[in-house]
């Protein structure tokens, strides 16, 4: 089950997101369903099309079980397997 402890350890394909702090001013407030996650991106299936959005340089807002979650770039810029529990 996926908490606010333990998201950023998670898979994040699949999970409606919102951007909603970044450096990059026109990209707050974005939103929509990851389809893909390298070690430095998220590709985000928008109204709008497809998105690549850095994860660093972004503050991610995740709603799972009708919790909002805040999630820092910084802290889930790393390949897939190693933040879920390949290699720390």
């Amino acid at each position: 089950m996926i908490t606010a402890d333990n998201i950023s350890r998670h898979e994040f394909i699949g999970l409606n997101t919102q951007i909603i702090n970044s450096s990059n001013q026109e990209v707050i407030g974005l939103n929509g369903t990851i389809i893909n996650e390298t070690k430095s991106m998220f590709t985000i299936n928008t109204e709008k099309g497809l998105k690549n959005i850095p994860k660093s340089t972004s503050d991610w807002k995740f709603l799972v079980a009708n919790k909002e979650m805040i999630v820092k770039g910084s802290k889930i810029a790393k390949r897939p397997f190693e933040r879920i529990g390949g290699k720390s």
